[in-house]
């Protein structure tokens, strides 16, 4: 064989080699998207199936219990007939709840997210802290329930008022609003901080005039759905004492109060069917609350954005 038809043989060779990596190829990308396009499909499948099983709880809830919203439902207390019961006094104890502990929560939650981010040193009494507040954030609620009761209750002589709730789900609902903050604080760029330096502000006011306005959002955000979160908690509240039959709503922080969750999980575990059915008009009534309070944060963010913006 000549020096030129190895050359030739060489060339052909390499050429079928080529063409054969490049099937491979072809065939490995296809592989991937199909594999791709399986994901896609559980992913989709398992949104679905949660999707679904919400919208039937929803429709069942909505069907069963629409008739009984009304007025009478709204400006009734508890009772033991059923044509006769209504959510004034856990409605009033919800609100009350939400209004004590929204203030508390902002304040302790912003004010800690702002010294971790603005002031705290970079040692590892810092990493400490947020590591001890992420893991806060994972503890049952029951926990935080035999805390109050032990603290606020029964230390602090408290007793089953809508204080010691409020701060009960203060420190539940706390390290959820102190990571929220601390991420909307962190995302402010640096550049604005050093702008706000290179024109004389001092360390506070460059918080309180360009950190805080721009992150705004994001705290108000995460304040508000950690707020939906309470208004939805009873084992911790059980725990405190808050009792289920009241016949009255607050007039102060001290007073005792009951709440929906657990007004409407006293209902559920009543012998008579109609029972059953009011207790799904209160969940509608807890769902409207909590659709609201979601409804304000997207609000909030929104106003917030177009202002910094």
């Amino acid at each position: 064989m000549s020096a030129e038809e190895a050359m030739i043989q060489q060339k052909g060779q390499s050429n079928v080699d080529s063409t054969d990596t490049e099937q491979k190829g072809a065939d490995r990308v296809q592989f991937r998207r199909m594999l791709n396009h399986v994901a896609h499909g559980l992913f989709l499948l398992s949104t679905l199936v949660g999707v679904v099983v919400l919208g039937v709880l929803l429709y069942d809830i909505i069907q069963t219990g629409w008739k009984w919203v009304d007025a009478d439902f709204l400006n009734n207390f508890a009772s033991r007939f059923p044509e006769k019961s209504g959510v004034k006094a856990p409605l009033w104890g919800s609100l009350w709840l939400i209004g004590v502990t929204a203030p508390l929560t902002f304040i302790f939650g912003v004010g800690t997210a702002i010294y971790l981010e603005e002031y705290a040193k970079k040692n590892w009494f810092s990493r400490l802290i947020q590591l001890n507040i992420s893991n806060l954030a994972g503890v049952p609620s029951i926990v935080f329930g035999i805390l109050g009761l032990t603290i606020f209750a029964r230390g602090w002589g408290l007793g089953q008022s809508v204080l010691t709730g409020a701060l009960t789900m203060t420190l539940l609902i706390l390290p959820i609003v102190i990571v929220a903050a601390r991420e909307a604080i962190d995302s402010v760029p640096s550049s604005l901080r050093q702008a706000s330096y290179a024109m004389g502000a001092t360390r506070w006011q460059t918080i309180y005039k360009v950190v805080l306005p721009y992150s705004m959002p994001g705290i108000l955000t995460g304040t508000i759905l950690a707020l939906s979160r309470a208004i939805g908690e009873t084992a911790p509240l059980i725990m405190v004492g808050a009792v289920t039959f009241v016949y009255f709503t607050p007039g102060n922080i001290f007073d005792a109060f009951t709440v929906l969750p657990i007004q409407i999980y006293s209902w559920t575990g009543l012998p008579k069917e109609e029972f059953q059915e009011i207790a799904a008009g209160g969940i509608i009534i807890l769902l409207a609350i909590l659709l609201t309070m979601n409804a304000l944060a997207i609000f909030l963010r929104n106003k917030y954005q177009q202002r910094n913006g």
